[in-house]
């Protein structure tokens, strides 16, 4: 075993290129030689992370509702549409979309949820990783690497740039969340480490420019529903990087873009809500209700 250790996202594809490893073992092996722990523990340690996730899902799916009403029970309606349907936009990608909103409503309601980077964007991993592992026929220990994957990718983020939306925006959020989750269903899938940063590079650049902008300054509108769509982005780049498509910009470029953008975002779209859609007549009013109560 070796003591792998990376910055950016080439170093860390050179590696598993050069050791002939997944890039979830590069991660594996970082963390057992950081924190001096046998592989039982550090597996162990994420296997947790992994129930929480569960749970939230399996929470949110019974239907919850936040304090302030603003969010709540979408999931369910989404879930029982899935049952009663076609989807026009295909069972995995709504039972994502249902299983990112569960999560974030759990979140939204002070319930607990892992942060994958951040609470606010907790529902775009899990909500990917529950919906694709059937058809992907992923043991318990496939879904933990899957976390290891994205883990990597998002330790690059946060030391390269941000991962909350008070520094960056939404794009730091669930931009970081949704390609984290692309490059790792990409491995999952059995595709190369070049394969799940092209993945990662095609969400983020796509979400490049997102706002932070939670009406009344909480995080429910619009950030449950970013989730739902930040996971959609994450299974259809995923699908696109396996079929070989390329991101023309390398990963570690896109995320220095993106940091590039976040500094220059006006401090109005960074979770001030100052500006967007909680600046509009509605979502003001549903702050003064709020806050009057």
């Amino acid at each position: 075993m070796g003591s792998y250790q990376f910055r950016t996202v080439k170093e860390l594809v050179e590696i598993a290129q050069q050791k002939s490893m997944p890039l979830s073992e590069v991660m594996i092996q970082r963390e057992m030689a950081l924190y001096e722990l046998p592989r039982e523990d550090v597996f162990g340690r994420m296997e947790q992370q992994l129930n929480v996730m569960e749970e939230a899902i399996e929470r949110g799916l019974k239907g919850v509702k936040s304090v302030t009403g603003l969010t709540g029970g979408d999931a369910v309606k989404i879930n029982t549409y899935l049952k009663e349907h076609v989807p026009l936009s295909g069972p995995v990608l709504l039972d994502a979309v249902s299983k990112a909103v569960a999560t974030n409503e759990v979140n939204a309601a002070m319930g607990k949820v892992c942060a994958t980077p951040t609470a606010g964007s907790a529902g775009c991993v899990p909500g990917v990783l529950f919906a694709v592992k059937d058809q992907l026929k992923a043991t318990r220990d496939d879904m933990v690497r899957f976390l290891f994957t994205t883990g990597a990718f998002g330790l690059v983020v946060a030391n390269n740039a941000f991962i909350s939306g008070a520094q960056g925006g939404c794009q730091a959020e669930v931009g970081s969340a949704s390609a984290m989750a692309a490059a790792a269903v990409v491995e999952m899938a059995g595709g190369s480490p070049e394969a799940s940063a092209h993945a990662f590079s095609i969400t983020l650049k796509n979400m490049l420019g997102l706002v932070c902008d939670p009406v009344a300054g909480l995080v429910e509108v619009p950030c449950v529903k970013r989730n739902a769509l930040g996971a959609s982005q994450a299974i259809v780049s995923a699908d696109m990087a396996l079929a070989g498509v390329t991101s023309v910009i390398p990963t570690d470029e896109v995320i220095s873009a993106m940091y590039q953008v976040g500094k220059r975002m006006p401090v109005a779209f960074k979770e001030t809500a100052e500006g967007g859609l909680a600046a509009t007549p509605t979502g003001k009013r549903l702050a003064r209700e709020i806050f009057s109560n």
